[in-house]
């Protein structure tokens, strides 16, 4: 890929043009450069960079292939020393279908076994997803981790198959192991806007800063930026679409606020109405009984009159 840096990555100042939040960059960069992976890899499994041997991406795109958005994937999935497979993915805009995307390509990669193979060397699957919000409502953890399990006992039912979300806009409640992994920084970075948030982080340790640089070069690559564009055009688009829609949701819910409100309105007249009937209905059943009492004393004195 072809390059055209003016300047250095040190003397970079200002805002990102395609940070690591947009997909396509967060997918070349780790496609690319196997030092960042192992570093982020290493930081999620809370392992040290040293304890990864081996990384494999084994669905990797054409980088200078064209995509549809039908055609794009947007994961990174990868074979870690041998003996697991990890799905990576960033995604910005809320679809609103988080579980069920998620789950469906924990699935595809857990179903990797060829005829004859037997069940128990399927390789263990954990699927991360890196999300720029929150997607369970309440939930305000940074890195969470969700497994299949026993509802009324807690047994876990298999470790070889987890769903993993770090939130990006938690990053404030990482824990305690989280930070000494550094988990929290590489989220600053994929959340950072400026070169000079960016240099900051790659003080921290060789593969923040690798990924730093390699975020540098990638942004002066007319390939790549060209793809990053394409990309954060088709984000803006579904940023833009998700905003209409939930503007048309809360019109339609306030006109369904408005029209629970008359319908109470008019079921409190409807009450109040019917307690008035009923008021009348005891008057007139009150009047009848003094008629008809005045009518009986009327009889008692003109009989004793006669």
């Amino acid at each position: 890929m072809s390059t055209n840096t003016s300047i250095a990555f040190e003397e970079a100042t200002g805002p990102i043009d395609y940070g690591f939040t947009n997909d396509y960059m967060f997918r070349v960069i780790l496609q690319t450069n196997k030092k960042v992976l192992i570093g982020l890899v290493s930081a999620l499994l809370h392992r040290s960079p040293e304890e990864i041997t081996s990384v494999e991406v084994t669905n990797p795109m054409e980088l200078g292939q064209r995509y549809d958005e039908k055609d794009f994937i947007l994961d990174i999935k990868a074979v870690i020393n041998h003996n697991m497979i990890m799905n990576l993915e960033m995604q910005v805009v809320n679809r609103h279908d988080w579980p069920d995307r998620s789950l469906s390509y924990l699935c595809r990669s857990y179903d990797q076994l060829t005829r004859g193979q037997a069940y128990i060397t399927t390789l263990p699957v954990i699927h991360i997803g890196f999300l720029d919000y929150t997607p369970f409502t309440g939930s305000e953890e940074f890195y969470s981790e969700y497994l299949m399990m026993n509802k009324r006992t807690g047994k876990i039912y298999s470790d070889k198959f987890s769903l993993r979300v770090v939130d990006l806009t938690q990053i404030k409640n990482a824990t305690e192991e989280d930070k000494s992994h550094q988990i929290d920084y590489w989220a600053q970075l994929f959340k950072a806007t400026t070169w000079e948030e960016v240099r900051k982080m790659a003080k921290e340790n060789e593969y923040l800063e690798e990924a730093s640089k390699a975020l540098f070069m990638m942004n002066a690559d007319d390939l790549a930026r060209e793809r990053s564009y394409a990309r954060a055009d088709r984000m803006r688009y579904e940023q833009t679409l998700n905003m209409i829609i939930s503007e048309k949701e809360n019109a339609l819910a306030e006109m369904e606020k408005t029209l629970v409100e008359k319908r109470n309105a008019l079921a409190e007249k409807d009450n109040a109405l019917a307690e008035k009937d009923n008021a009348l209905a005891e008057k007139d059943n009150a009047l009848a009984e003094m008629s008809a009492r005045i009518a009986e004393l009327e009889a008692q004195l003109r009989t004793k009159n006669k």
